[in-house]
């Protein structure tokens, strides 16, 4: 949550599902719900990768956080650096690997 309160703090428009009590919300329900409502999805769950891949959504963006060091100012580090280094991939619709040291950016679609 606190991941949650620094995006607000930038001005992004962030929620947590636990803030809407849909923290039990399924995977492919939870990416319908970011992909209706415009939002990038924040994840540690490698599926959500493979939701947005095998989707038709075209502007569906996801940042996958693939992290040793999962504490969070840590974490907020890397969003940071992601966010600076590709903010006009994620907002036509990419995929955002997120690791210790580098980041990879899938844009979508991934067929070609």
């Amino acid at each position: 949550m606190r991941s949650v309160e620094w995006l607000r703090e930038q001005g992004h428009d962030a929620t947590h599902l636990r803030e809407e009590n849909l923290q039990r919300m399924s995977d492919a329900d939870v990416f319908r719900k970011a992909a209706t409502e415009g939002r990038i999805l924040l994840t540690f769950d490698l599926d959500f990768g493979e939701i947005v891949a095998l989707s038709s959504e075209k502007n569906a963006s996801v940042v996958l956080f693939r992290l040793h060091n999962t504490r969070t100012p840590h974490v907020i580090e890397r969003l940071k650096s992601a966010l600076q280094e590709t903010s006009q991939s994620l907002e036509s619709g990419a995929i955002v690997v997120v690791e210790e040291r580098r980041l990879r950016v899938r844009r979508l679609p991934l067929r070609s």
